[in-house]
């Protein structure tokens, strides 16, 4: 089965550029995250961490 799929892609001209690509795309996200991650504000982070437990005491106070 592997043989049969590998011919065909090796029939397609320039199909190297697709792996590589995707590795670029799935490197860049990573780091446009992780960039992210370490300049966010750390407010905005105590915020949106404290969002469900605020949400919690909403529907308790409604019961």
């Amino acid at each position: 089965m592997l043989k049969f799929v590998k011919k065909h892609l090796e029939s397609i001209t320039d199909i190297e550029i697709y792996p590589i690509l995707s590795l670029l795309i799935f490197f860049g996200f990573f780091v446009i995250l992780f960039w992210w991650v370490f300049t966010a504000k750390k407010e905005y982070i105590t915020k949106v961490s404290n969002l469900p437990l605020e949400l919690d005491n909403q529907n308790e106070t409604t019961l």
